[in-house]
């Protein structure tokens, strides 16, 4: 048995003997021999391994009896049961189950940004595409909202739904699917019983619809901005007014409803893929992930039913994490992902706080109701009044009533400190950003005048509070800003997460940053845009941030480029994105970090921001398929029975016929690498396609050598012909002293005269003192 299989084990039977009888939801990996076969069209029962389930749980540990409430063909192979720590330390030491994994509760993690991102229907990728008409999205999330929301409208100018598309819209009391669904939304369905095992109870509909119907928001967002029907008029109350459309707007939209009051279990992300796949989407999109870091791969269930997808053809499009701005903190991480990080748009929502000593400082917010007016009112610190974080029933009302307060910010809703203000009498919030954001304030749509400013300003303003005998200070809210000159645009949100990768650091990740700050989408009416249960506003439209809105901009560009390019493979469309992404700014500089100040690395912004006329026409692409990923799975250590995790057919692989390849020889569009003690050189293969016009075509390097270590690439000179449209060369990284930073970049650039085919390059070494930095 592989170390990571007994160590799994042994997990199991450790849990086992700490509660015995308790019960958990898990997902059951069943080796290929012992599996039933997908159906030709739809799926497998939801209990179809039952008899499975009780031929493999003896009796003396049956009780309580096990239960299957998933069964699995297409994006796994095996079920989700509940069972008791021994049942699932039985099953997993069976030969017959590959594995048990604990199911686990994840998170989800636009008027301007299609003409931010250069496409318009004049020229480019959109008419190219014909707006991806040909295209299903399908998004895994909190559901949609379609009543009364024009991103979700069938366009009368759409043609039939594509014939592949095997999917549908399932009905209930509370979602009228003859009403809502139509050309433009085909697909809208529901899986909840992961929920129902982790909360132990049925879903409460007086609070959440059991339906595809979204009570949240975050999926009629994410599937608006991915391919929203095109809206006149839409805004935030008075901000952000325009044509809202979404990234492909002619792309069909198929709702997947996993997330249950901001839970989405494994097992129900596994059955949206499972149904995903067998109803035939184009591109999944993916706004969720794990909020503990990356699991190892062979334990990430969303990776595993990726791996399925991709498998099949379809692109998968995942958000990077909003865990930032520490290193190894993105998710989504295995290869075959398309992992997104999040940036800036070339609009704000400015607020300025005016202090009684004739300091103003500009904020963000979107304040709506009547303001505050010219008038300064008096100004409390939320420590010197009951909490400094301003949680609910801990502000002392007497202290604060008629007076605005400075709030820091904490693990309670930033939304939620506003509401606490107003209960206790406050009139307005004042509120301090994490010292991690540094250069970011975050925008929400508070209950109450706000202004959210950066931690630097916070400190000036409790200095003021501290130091002045009556601080006084009011709140002016600047509408919206568009194109302004300072700063520049596009920079890294510090909340968007951070490679190195976790489990492959010689696999750069993320890949490519997209829109994700402050962005305006379709809402639901079910929910306040404050997410506060007070709030009584209801919106068709609201702006958010995360990498959960940079990641369906992707998922749109890649549906665009699905249609536009049909024989391509989802490795190429992704080489495709990350080769012709830039790196500079508006300002002429490389894309800025808001958490340091400073230039943005690749850890932060992947290959750079996507350009998706460019992507169109890269020039050369790096292309990967299911047995590419095979052999690196076998580069990182794992045996035959992990790898059968990923595949589910009966073969079985022999990752020792595979051994010639290194982690770093998988054939992806970036370049990183790990030295240490005794390695101070490595030499990465890959393989490229002409995939443009002239099949004659010359390319030549140009190499940026990073910080302290020789490039050299061979052959130097690369000649396609028309029966020679691939060529392999291969990059040797070598250091040459060493220097007191951890990482430094450089990139090489494949260019012809008429495309540039850039690849980023990250070198990790042990810091100054010797150690070897733990990625």
């Amino acid at each position: 048995m592989a170390a990571g299989s007994l160590t799994a084990l042994c997990l199991l039977l450790a849990a086992a003997n700490a509660a015995a009888e308790a019960t958990s939801s898990y997902i059951v990996h069943v080796a290929p021999a012992h599996a039933l076969p997908a159906p030709r069209r739809g799926l497998l029962s939801a209990g179809a391994y039952g008899s499975f389930l009780r031929a493999h749980v003896p009796a003396d540990v049956s009780s309580p009896a096990p239960t299957v409430h998933y069964s699995y063909a297409h994006a796994a192979t095996g079920f989700a049961a509940r069972l008791t720590g021994r049942q699932a330390a039985h099953l997993a030491s069976q030969r017959s189950v590959l594995g048990v994994v604990p199911s686990v509760a994840e998170r989800p993690h636009t008027t301007l940004t299609p003409s931010f991102l250069g496409l318009s229907p004049a020229a480019g990728l959109l008419p190219a595409s014909n707006g991806a008409t040909d295209v299903v999205i399908g998004v895994l999330d909190s559901g949609v909202y379609p009543v009364g929301r024009a991103s979700f409208s069938a366009d009368p100018s759409l043609p039939p739904v594509p014939g592949r598309f095997r999917g549908g819209c399932v009905a209930t009391p509370s979602f009228n699917a003859s009403a809502y669904c139509n050309t433009k939304l085909v697909g809208a369905k529901f899986f909840y019983r992961g929920y129902e095992q982790e909360t132990g109870r049925p879903i409460d509909e007086r609070v959440m619809s059991k339906s595809p119907l979204d009570t949240d928001g975050h999926g009629t967002h994410t599937a608006s901005t991915a391919a929203g029907s095109a809206a006149t008029g839409a805004g935030f109350f008075d901000y952000a007014r325009g044509n809202a459309v979404g990234v492909a707007p002619g792309a069909r939209i198929a709702a997947y409803k996993v997330c249950w009051n901001n839970t989405c279990t494994s097992d129900d992300i596994l059955a949206g893929f499972e149904a995903a796949i067998a109803d035939g989407v184009d591109v999944i999109s993916i706004s969720l992930g794990s909020t503990n870091g990356a699991q190892p791969f062979h334990l990430d269930t969303t990776a595993i039913g990726a791996f399925r997808a991709v498998r099949k053809g379809i692109v998968v499009s995942a958000s990077a994490g909003n865990n930032g701005p520490r290193e190894t903190t993105a998710v989504n991480i295995a290869p075959w992902f398309l992992t997104v990080a999040a940036s800036t748009v070339n609009r704000q929502f400015p607020v300025d706080v005016l202090l009684g000593n004739g300091q103003t400082f500009t904020g963000t917010s979107l304040n709506t109701g009547t303001p505050l007016g010219a008038t300064k009112l008096p100004l409390v610190y939320g420590g010197f009044v009951g909490t400094q974080f301003c949680e609910a029933g801990k502000l002392n009302a007497t202290m604060v009533a008629g007076k605005i307060v400075l709030c820091e910010s904490s693990n309670n809703a930033r939304t939620a400190k506003g509401e606490a203000v107003r209960i206790a009498g406050g009139v307005g919030l004042i509120l301090a950003s994490f010292d991690l954001y540094r250069e970011q304030a975050m925008t929400d749509a508070h209950v109450l005048p706000a202004a959210s400013v950066t931690f630097v300003d916070a400190v000036k303003i409790a200095n003021y509070i501290a130091t002045d005998g009556s601080p006084a200070a009011t709140i002016a809210s600047g509408g919206t800003a568009i194109g302004r000159s300072a700063p520049p645009y596009p920079r890294m949100a510090s909340f968007s997460s951070r490679g190195p990768s976790r489990h492959a650091p010689e696999i750069l990740k993320p890949d490519i940053t997209a829109p994700g700050v402050d962005i305006l989408a379709a809402w639901t009416g079910a929910n306040s845009p404050s997410h506060v249960s007070t709030d009584t506003r209801r919106v068709e439209y609201n702006v958010i941030a995360g990498t959960s809105m940079s990641c369906p901009h992707v998922s749109g560009v890649a549906a665009l480029l699905r249609q536009a390019r049909p024989e391509w493979s989802p490795a190429a469309i992704k080489s495709a994105m990350m080769t012709t992404a830039y790196n500079v700014d508006s300002a002429g500089g490389v894309i800025g970090d808001m958490s340091t100040g400073k230039a943005s690395t690749p850890f932060a912004r992947g290959a750079g921001h996507v350009d998706p006329n460019g992507a169109a026409d890269p020039g050369l692409v790096y292309d990967a398929d299911a047995e590419d990923y095979i052999t690196f799975l076998c580069a990182i250590g794992y045996d035959a029975k992990q790898v059968a995790l990923f595949t589910g057919d009966g073969s079985v692989t022999d990752c020792s016929t595979r051994s010639g390849s290194g982690v770093g020889d998988l054939n992806y569009p970036a370049f990183s690498a790990v030295f240490g003690p005794g390695k101070r050189a490595v030499t990465q293969r890959r393989v490229v396609r002409n995939v443009g016009g002239n099949v004659w075509a010359t390319y030549k390097v140009r190499i940026t050598a990073p910080d302290g270590v020789r490039v050299t690439v061979s052959p130097g000179t690369l000649r396609f012909r028309p029966w020679r449209k691939t060529q392999e060369y291969k990059v040797t990284l070598e250091l040459q002293e060493n220097l007191p930073d951890k990482h430094t970049f450089g990139a090489i650039e494949w260019s012809d005269g008429q495309h540039k085919v850039k690849s980023p390059i990250a070198i990790t070494w042990p810091p100054a003192t010797g150690k070897i930095a733990q990625l």
